[in-house]
Order: structure tokens, then sequence, then C-alpha cells
């Protein structure tokens, strides 16, 4: 996409204003006083949480392509860690990964990699996208609950209800990390996957798409790198097919299955996959 093309879409000054706010307070984390390993540990740990369980398990494999069943209060568990993510409600986030999927790298893709690196990386989000007014199609199955609806509207003040908590038990240096920071290193982790998945890598099936098994990103989101897998089997629960491609959240899924709390847990064909 042209620098032209893009600047006939209208920008969307709200979400502009919400992405830069983040970033600009995450570099209170480089004064030394807003340092503490306490804090750094904090950090990571709601990263586990927010990208690992919540986006990659809850929001992507379990709703977004119901590769396996929950109870309900199982799946109401990942999507409220999922919204802790901060990256829209769950009805916008699942309700455009599924436009993604049907129209992957085309037009109508919201994050078509054909139009640059920076475009669907970032650049997607920070316009009026079209893509945002089909939401409600791709979303029939969960926008009348109640929970979602929740966690739709109410993803700032959840967010302000964790700051104060980690204020009250660990001060500013765990805000700063726990919130700020650990949200610009999940956005952009995440993001990868729209971006470098689809420019960096190798392919094993055929997708018809720009879709790559990337390693690196795998290794950063819990195994949502192993993309040109996902998009050749987009129902199935695992990601990484072969033994080397690491995927930690089929170990997860797998784990929920053995205490008997993931059931109907969808995978490709073997033989397939052997052949690939």
């Amino acid at each position: 996409m042209t620098v032209a093309q893009i600047e006939k879409i209208p920008p969307a000054w709200g979400t502009i204003i919400y992405m830069a706010s983040i970033h600009l307070v995450a570099l209170l984390a480089l004064l030394p006083q807003n340092f503490s390993w306490s804090a750094a540990g904090v950090a990571f740990g709601l990263y586990c949480l927010t990208a690992g369980v919540g986006i990659t398990l809850g929001f992507h494999r379990l709703v977004s392509h119901r590769s396996f069943e929950t109870p309900k209060l199982v799946e109401y568990f990942l999507v409220f860690c999922g919204t802790l993510a901060c990256q829209g409600g769950p009805l916008d986030w699942i309700g455009l990964h599924r436009i993604h999927h049907k129209y992957s790298d085309t037009q109508f893709d919201p994050h078509d990699s054909n139009k640059g690196f920076l475009w669907s990386h970032l650049g997607w989000m920070l316009c009026q996208n079209p893509a945002n007014e089909k939401i409600p199609q791709y979303t029939k199955d969960i926008a009348g609950d109640r929970f979602y609806q929740f966690c739709q509207y109410g993803m700032i003040p959840i967010q302000v209800v964790l700051g104060l908590i980690l204020y009250h038990f660990g001060g500013w240096s765990w805000v700063i990390w726990g919130i700020f920071v650990r949200l610009v290193v999940v956005f952009h982790v995440t993001w990868f996957v729209n971006s470098a998945t689809h420019k960096f890598g190798y392919k094993s099936h055929e997708s018809n798409d720009n879709s790559k098994n990337c390693w690196w990103v795998a290794l950063l989101t819990f195994g949502e790198g192993w993309h040109n897998n996902h998009h050749a089997y987009q129902y199935s629960a695992r990601h990484g097919l072969q033994w080397w491609e690491v995927d930690l959240t089929w170990m997860m899924i797998s784990t929920l299955k053995f205490l008997g709390l993931a059931k109907n847990v969808k995978l490709p064909p073997t033989t397939k996959v052997k052949q690939a």
C-alpha cells in the first residue's frame, strides 16, 4: 500500500492516542527509580497470563476457532485473561480474526500482508478499517453472552482495577512494568503474528496466502508462530505439527484435557501432516 493510498483512509484518532499513550508511559521504565526485579517479574508473569493464557489459548484457539471445548467457567476465565491484554474487547478481537481467516491476504483482510509489513503489524489499527463494520456478522455466537459483553465494554475499567492492585502491593514500579511495559510487549508480540509470520519463515503446507512458520515468533507467542500450519488447518488445536515445532499452547491444551477440562480437541489428519 502506498503512502497516498494510506492517507485516503481516515485515521482512528482514538486508537492512535490510546496506543501512543501506553507506549509513552512505558518509557518511564527507563528511569532507574522505576526498576525493580519484582516489577520485572510481575510484568513477565502477567505477560504469560495475558499473552499465553488469554490471547493465544483463550481468544484464539478456544473461541475464535473452537478447536476444543471447555466448561463455561474455564472459558470465561480464559476470555477474562485475554481482556487484560487490552487489545480490544473479545468481540472485536475474535470478529476481526475470523474475518482475517476468511479473506487472508486479500483486499478484505483487515491486515492484508500484501500492503506491507508496517501495515499488517500496526497501520491497519490506526485507521477506520472497513472490516470493523463486519464484526457483528462474525460474532453472533458470542455477542449475546453477558460475560463477553462485560469484557467488551469493561476492558479499561478492568485494567484500572488491576493497576490499583499492583500499586497497592508494589507501588509505581509495579504499575509501570506490570501494566504499561507488559502491554507494549504483548501488543508487539501479538502483532508479529500478523506481520512477521506472513513475511519470514518457511511453508510446509499450501494455504493460498503468505502465511509462514516462523520459529522466533513461535517462541514469543507460545506456539502461534507456526502460522502456515495454522492457516492450513485452522480448526486444529495444535499448531506445532513437527517434533521441532515447540507449541506451548498445545501443551496447555493437553494438560487441560488430562485434567478433564478440555474435550473435543480437534487435530489435522495424521496422513496429511506426514505427507507435508
